[in-house]
């Protein structure tokens, strides 16, 4: 017994389920191979039912039809994240429906399973429009470029091997304290700004700059300077400056949870001219911290005694809110990427948008969230980053890890699932501004996961040095510029980790951190990139369409389908064993190979992008 459940509304694209308070919308249950005697509708949050309604049927030859209809901001009072489901009674007693996440797709059953959620937000900031259409690029500071005056501190480690040197890496039984740089500084980086330009990227994304000891800088020591490693704040105002005059924004890592042992709060060590919370209760730092056994014993984050962690005091939040934040701002920063935001309360979440947005109103405000954001709980609060008063939107990794299996040839089942759910539950104004990437600081380098020499046993000293064979190289490229390819074509803006345009290769933390090599800027290979960026600009208004839709063909290729009524790209992907058939609808364009599509087979490992010959000549 087959059924389809719906929620729409005229004021978002067909299959979104993510609603601006006040607009109208309507719950349908449509069933096959039964009739309907009476029917109800049930709409709550995590409190309970907030909405229990007899809706209206009628029965047809097949089955019946039933729905209510209702405004948004009544389901309430407010926004939130809702749930629903139907429950009706046929001739054998009561029934109820078994929902998917991912679609709209439902089994009645004679037991209650699942409900449908939808989102109902309320927003009140302008959306980082500059934004939309482009390309990010993510640095990590010490290890892309090398340039300026000599910025080296006293007390750190430098290893001078930039091109074949091995990051720091823990041995077991061993003090690690990865704090060995390799040099890179703000200077370097800005004079690479040419190279990342012709990539067609328009926004840069730093990993942590304030003031620390260790190489990757997430143990802040001094919010209020950029390390002067890297160039301090003089190498950041020339960076913004001259990034600007190419068009090009500039997002830092606010890492607001925790700060270093060694820092001038905390300052463990003693290495800060002040009294930091470690060393007296009478600090002014001292109510920063979670102390249960003073002066050893405090929250760290994860446990991990060289990142305690902090308290969302009010004297805490009003530094980070009304001086740090604002001192960036006014430098020219254009966001920020917030580190585990979900460790961060909601309420301080709020007053971060609201300092960030005041300071520049299309600002934009990334979190770091690895699951579906919509729906997230953490430390028991339900968060409700994409209600409107908080964030622009996450960092994509469920696409991730969707693209790679997908990719990697294990089926479009996972890969269908999860983006079907995302865009379903995502507001469109947090799908335009999505983070889509492939690897990150925190993730084993993209070339090095679709090469398949997965290790997971093998020791860091093993690691440190092994490398894909020319063969498996070869073959891992030509993977990743067509999940690239897939992951630009997706709603949302693609991230370049620095080195992935140029298939650096690297297992986990801190092999993934290696220096950028020099002769890396004259890699035809990230042309490669650049023309898939190119494509982007140029057809920004088929790329940046609001209605999404996957659909499964056969088990190894996909069918996505954007658009608004009058424009369309379509999306059509085949990885694994076999070639996949698509015939479309029409006469299209595959702007990828620059020529027209009628239908056909598509090769194995291959994305095609295509738009109607109507758009073309336009």
């Amino acid at each position: 017994m087959q059924a389809s459940f719906r929620i729409i509304s005229a004021s978002v694209p067909d299959g979104c389920r993510a609603f601006p308070f006040g607009c109208d919308i309507s719950l349908s249950l449509s069933v096959e191979g039964t009739d309907c005697q009476k029917i109800w509708a049930y709409i709550g949050d995590d409190s309970g039912v907030i909405i229990a309604r007899e809706a209206g049927f009628y029965n047809t030859e097949t089955g019946f039809f039933a729905g209510i209809a209702l405004n948004s901001g009544s389901v309430s009072g407010r926004d939130g994240l809702f749930f629903c489901h139907f429950e009706f009674t046929d001739k054998t007693g009561k029934r109820y429906y078994t929902a998917f996440a991912a679609d709209e797709t439902c089994y009645v059953s004679d037991r209650f399973v699942n409900e449908l959620q939808f989102t109902v937000f309320k927003e009140i900031y302008r959306d980082p429009e500059w934004l939309s259409g482009g390309a990010v690029y993510q640095i990590f500071p010490d290890r892309f470029a090398k340039g300026g005056a000599d910025c080296r501190r006293e007390g750190l480690k430098y290893d001078g091997d930039w091109e074949n040197g091995i990051p720091e890496y823990p041995v077991k039984g061993k003090k690690f304290l990865n704090n060995t740089h390799f040099g890179g500084t703000l200077w370097g980086a800005a004079e690479r700004l040419g190279y990342l330009a012709s990539l067609g990227v328009n926004c840069v994304y730093f990993n942590p700059l304030f003031e620390a000891a260790s190489n990757h800088k997430y143990d802040t020591g001094d919010y209020l300077k950029v390390d002067r490693t890297f160039g301090g704040d003089e190498a950041l105002a020339y960076f913004i400056k001259k990034a600007h005059s190419l068009g090009i924004a500039v997002v830092l890592d606010g890492v607001f949870n925790h700060v270093g042992d060694n820092s001038i709060y905390f300052n463990k060590y003693a290495k800060y001219p002040v009294i930091g919370a470690y060393q007296s209760k009478d600090s002014e730092y001292f109510n920063w911290f979670d102390f249960y056994d003073y002066p050893d014993g405090y929250a760290a984050w994860w446990g991990i005694k060289t990142l305690p962690r902090t308290v969302r005091c009010r004297s805490y939040r009003d530094f980070i809110t009304g001086v740090v934040i604002p001192k960036y701002m006014a430098m020219g920063v254009d966001g920020w990427r917030l580190d585990v935001v979900d460790e961060l309360e909601s309420d301080f979440v709020d007053e971060i948008a609201a300092a960030v947005k005041k300071c520049k109103p299309d600002a934009i405000l990334i979190g770091e969230v690895w699951e579906d954001a919509s729906n997230k709980t953490s430390y028991g609060e339900r968060k409700r980053y994409f209600r409107g008063a908080q964030l622009d939107s996450v960092m994509n990794y469920p696409l991730r890890n969707a693209v790679i299996d997908f990719v990697s040839g294990n089926g479009n089942k996972m890969f269908v699932d999860t983006v079907n759910a995302l865009y379903a539950h995502y507001p469109v104004s947090k799908q335009k501004f999505l983070l889509n990437f492939l690897g990150s600081h925190d993730t084993e380098r993209i070339t090095t996961v679709l090469g398949g020499d997965s290790v997971p046993d093998a020791p860091n000293e093993v690691l440190a040095s092994r490398r894909l064979s020319p063969e498996r190289r070869e073959e891992a490229k030509e993977l990743l510029v067509s999940a690239y390819t897939l992951l630009a074509a997706m709603p949302g803006v693609p991230c370049i980790y620095y080195g992935d345009e140029i298939a650096m290769e690297g297992y986990h933390d801190p092999f993934n951190r290696r220096p950028f090599p020099e002769e890396g800027f004259n890699d035809p290979f990230s042309r490669r990139f650049a023309a898939i960026n190119a494509l982007r600009r140029k057809y920004k208004d088929c790329f940046t369409l609001p209605y999404f839709k996957c659909s499964p063909v056969g088990k190894n290729a996909v069918a996505i389908t954007r658009g608004d009524g009058k424009r369309r790209l379509t999306v059509f992907a085949v990885f694994g064993e076999e070639y996949a058939v698509f015939e479309p609808d029409g006469d299209y364009f595959d702007i990828v190979a620059g020529k027209p599509f009628c239908g056909g087979k598509v090769a194995k490992n291959s994305v095609l992008l295509l738009i109607s010959e109507e758009q073309n000549d336009r």
